[in-house]
């Protein structure tokens, strides 16, 4: 555990009666001042999570630290936690002025004090001169302002928000998406956010958890997650994939679709069974006699910035294309990709061992230099 370290779980189960694990034996670590973000769909154990941290559950077995102390049975009170809940959970009969000033005026501060400290929260999520106004006269995402001001005025380590962009519409998500992850760097806090809009978690965070019945599947910064994925869940859960079954030849060579491609992939068994992923953005479409696949398309729908095509190959196959050419249905085309575009994954490799092929992978090249 480093020095950087503000949250711990070690081997956390949390079972609720005679039911399946809600989580499995998780482990991870929260570093202070960055932005972290639960993925997964709805049931997974996000929220499960959440509640662990802000004190309101506490874990079947396992240990949960802050600053390295056992945590398991301290009350949410005296966590230096504050929670910016999905419905906002605003008093609707106060102001937003006494909504921010709400639990400094339970820790018994003086009314300078409360008015200094609630203007400073106000000012930071851009509500500076809302202070009378009532909670039924703001918008959605001026609501969601005052829900984070009455989080940050008590100066917490760490905030944590349960899906709180869900109810907005999609121009003041996207809005509200930039102005919390500015809100994070300015204040310097650790946020954890709550979603299942994986575009959400690629676009605002420092590092994902992807999490699936219980278990954290893969953790990493956006980029590593989209391009690294390692397994099926995690590579069609993080935007759109293409897989398909595979073998691995040797290093640098795959097989699918019955053919041999070059890969940037090594350290597989040779003749293993794998799964290859191509993301749509990196299929491009050329004519049929110089595509790597030749395939014929299915069906295409305009998304604004570019057309979604899918397309079938010889075996069967669905491919996804994102491209701003147009394809016609029924028109054959061929698809060209890069050997970097190829990600291999090994069926049932585990994310520790696809972590140790990876670090062998910049110990040859080390070598190599």
């Amino acid at each position: 555990m480093s020095d950087n370290t503000i949250i711990k779980f070690e081997n956390v189960t949390k079972q609720f009666g005679v039911d399946a694990p809600v989580l499995d034996h998780v482990n991870f670590e929260i570093e202070r001042g960055k932005f972290y973000t639960l993925l997964g769909p709805s049931g997974c154990g996000k929220t499960t999570i959440l509640r662990l941290i802000a004190g309101f559950l506490q874990p079947t077995s396992g240990e949960v630290r802050f600053d390295n102390h056992i945590y398991n049975h301290v009350p949410a009170n005296k966590r230096q936690v504050n929670t910016v809940f999905q419905d906002y959970a605003l008093f609707p009969h106060l102001n937003v002025f006494e909504n921010v000033a709400f639990g400094l005026r339970i820790q018994r501060f003086k009314q300078k004090k409360i008015t200094e400290k609630v203007k400073e929260a106000l000012s930071f999520v851009n509500l500076a001169g809302y202070e009378q106004r009532e909670i039924s006269e703001m918008s959605g995402g001026q609501r969601q302002r005052v829900a984070i001001a009455r989080a940050i005025v008590n100066e917490p380590q760490v905030i944590l928000l349960d899906e709180p962009l869900s109810a907005l519409d999609l121009k003041l998500r996207t809005q509200m998406q930039y102005e919390l992850r500015e809100l994070q760097r300015r204040l310097g806090i650790t946020f954890i956010f709550v979603t299942h809009d994986q575009e959400e978690a690629l676009a605002m965070s420092d590092e994902i958890f992807v999490i699936n019945k219980g278990k954290i599947q893969q953790s990493g910064t956006p980029t590593d997650i989209y391009d690294e994925p390692v397994n099926r869940f995690v590579a069609d859960f993080i935007g759109e994939s293409n897989i398909v079954k595979g073998t691995m030849i040797r290093d640098f060579l795959v097989s699918f679709t019955g053919k041999e491609f070059e890969c940037v992939d090594q350290g597989i068994q040779a003749n293993r069974k794998v799964e290859v992923v191509i993301r749509p953005e990196d299929l491009q479409i050329v004519p049929w006699e110089k595509g790597k696949l030749q395939v014929s398309v299915h069906s295409t729908l305009f998304r604004g910035v570019h057309y979604e095509i899918i397309c079938h190959d010889k075996d069967g196959n669905e491919w996804l294309v994102h491209s701003t050419k147009k394809a016609k249905a029924g028109e054959q085309i061929g698809l060209y990709f890069d050997p970097e575009a190829i990600h291999v994954m090994v069926v049932g490799e585990t994310e520790e061992e696809f972590d140790r092929r990876l670090e062998s992978y910049a110990e040859e090249d080390t070598i190599g230099e």
